[in-house]
C-alpha cells in the first residue's frame, strides 16, 4: 500500500494518500448519479430506449444511454483527481490511459449496437483489438508455463479472459439492478486487493472510479429502473473489471493460478456458462438470439421479485468475492473493512432509492 501511495507523488501516504483514492471514488459517485436525469431526459427525446424483449424483462420502453453517464463518470472523476493531485508517475499514467482506451472503443461500439445494431463479429473484432491494446503495452496475463516465456500463450489467455469477461457481464445484464451491483461489489473487493500491491497502482485508481460510478448509478437503476446501462455500459464495466484484475504482471504458472481471479467475477462466469450448455444440450446455438434462460430468470421464475432476485445475486457475489480475497493473501481485518464498507454502502444506496420511489407513489 506505501508503495501505491508513494507512486501517486503523495508526501505524506498514510494520510492523504487514501483521500486522493475516496475523493476519486465519491467524484465518480457524485457526476454519475446527478448526469442520470440528463441523459435519460435527452435520450427519451431522442429515442434512445430499449423495447421489450426476450432477455431483458422490462414491460415498457427504458432509455438504454446510462452506460454514457457511467463513462463519463469514471472519465471525470480521474480527471479531477489529477487536477487536485497530479499523478506524477508515468507507467501508471500510461495504464490507466490504455485501459481507458481500451474501453471507450467499446463504450462506442456499444452505444451504436445499442442504437442501430452492429454485427456480432464486428462486435467482436473490437473486443479483441481491445484485449490487444493491453497486450501491447505489456499489460496482459504472463504466462509462465515453460521457459522462456511463450507469448503466444499469454496473447491467447489474455484475449480469452478480456473479450470473456466483457461478454459475460453484457449477456448478465437484463434485471435492473443486477450488473450495476455486481460491478460495485467486484470493483471494490478488487480495489482491496490492488492496494496491496506497487504493481497495481493504475487499477487502484481505476477501480475507485469504477465503484463510485457503479453506485451512483444503482441509485437510478435498482428496481423499478428509471434508466439502464445498455451494451455501452455493460462493456465498458466487462473490460475494465476484466483488465484491472489482471493489472500488474499477474503471471500465470499453472492453470489453478487464474482460479483467485476468476472468483472475483464467478457469477457473470457461472451464468455465461450455464446458458452456453443448457442450449447446447437442447441443440440450440449458444450464440442466438437472447432468451430466458440466465440465472435471474430462473429466481424470478421461482417467485422471487426482482429487488429479492438482485439481492441473492449480489450476495452471491459478495460471498466469492470475499473467498478470492482470502485466497489472495487478505488480513481478515482489511476484508472486514472492506465486506462491511459494501454493505453499507449497498444498503445506503437502496434505502434511498426505496425511500424515494415510496415517496412519489403518495
Amino acid at each position: 500500500m506505501y508503495g501505491f501511495l508513494q507512486s501517486l507523488g503523495i508526501a505524506n501516504p498514510t494520510g492523504t494518500g487514501w483521500l486522493a483514492v475516496v475523493f476519486t471514488f465519491v467524484s465518480a459517485w457524485v457526476v454519475t448519479y446527478r448526469f442520470i436525469p440528463i441523459v435519460r431526459s435527452f435520450a427519451l427525446r431522442v429515442g434512445w430506449a430499449d423495447q421489450p424483449n426476450a432477455r431483458r424483462i422490462n414491460r415498457e420502453p427504458l432509455p438504454n444511454a446510462g452506460g454514457l453517464a457511467i463513462y463519463a463518470g469514471v472519465v471525470a472523476a480521474l480527471v479531477l483527481a489529477s487536477l487536485l493531485r497530479p499523478i506524477v508517475i508515468e507507467n501508471v499514467l500510461a495504464e490507466v490511459l490504455t485501459i481507458l482506451l481500451g474501453g471507450s472503443m467499446l463504450v462506442l461500439v456499444g452505444f451504436i449496437d445499442d442504437q442501430y445494431g452492429l454485427p456480432p463479429l464486428f462486435r467482436l473484432f473490437i473486443q479483441i483489438l481491445a484485449a490487444l491494446l493491453l497486450i501491447a503495452s505489456g499489460n496482459g496475463i504472463e504466462a509462465t508455463f515453460g521457459t522462456p516465456i511463450d507469448p503466444m500463450l499469454s496473447m491467447l489467455l489474455t484475449i480469452l479472459w478480456v473479450v470473456g469477461i466483457t461478454n459475460a457481464v453484457n449477456l448478465m445484464d437484463g434485471m435492473d439492478g443486477l450488473v450495476g451491483g455486481v460491478s460495485f461489489i467486484t470493483a471494490m473487493s478488487l480495489l482491496a486487493v490492488s492496494a496491496q500491491f506497487e504493481t497495481r497502482a493504475a487499477a487502484t485508481l481505476l477501480l475507485a472510479a469504477l465503484g463510485g460510478s457503479a453506485l451512483g448509478f444503482l441509485r437510478h437503476n435498482f428496481h423499478p429502473s428509471h434508466i439502464i446501462m445498455g451494451d455501452a455500459g455493460a462493456y465498458f464495466f466487462g473490460y475494465v473489471l476484466a483488465a484491472t484484475s489482471i493489472l500488474g504482471n499477474l503471471k500465470v504458472t499453472t492453470v489453478f493460478a487464474l482460479v483467485p481471479t476468476a472468483l472475483f467475477l464467478l457469477l457473470p462466469v457461472i451464468d455465461t456458462t450455464q446458458v452456453v450448455v443448457r442450449r447446447l444440450m437442447v441443440g440450440k446455438n449458444p450464440l442466438s438470439t437472447p432468451g430466458k434462460d440466465h440465472l435471474h430468470h430462473r429466481l424470478l421464475a421461482w417467485g422471487f421479485s426482482q429487488r429479492s432476485a438482485s439481492i441473492i445475486l449480489w450476495a452471491f457475489t459478495l460471498f466469492s468475492n470475499w473467498v478470492a480475497m482470502r485466497m489472495q493473501g487478505m488480513s481478515f481485518a482489511v476484508m472486514l473493512a472492506t465486506t462491511g464498507s459494501i454493505i453499507l454502502l449497498l444498503g445506503f444506496t437502496v434505502w434511498r432509492r426505496i425511500r424515494a420511489e415510496l415517496r412519489t407513489q403518495r
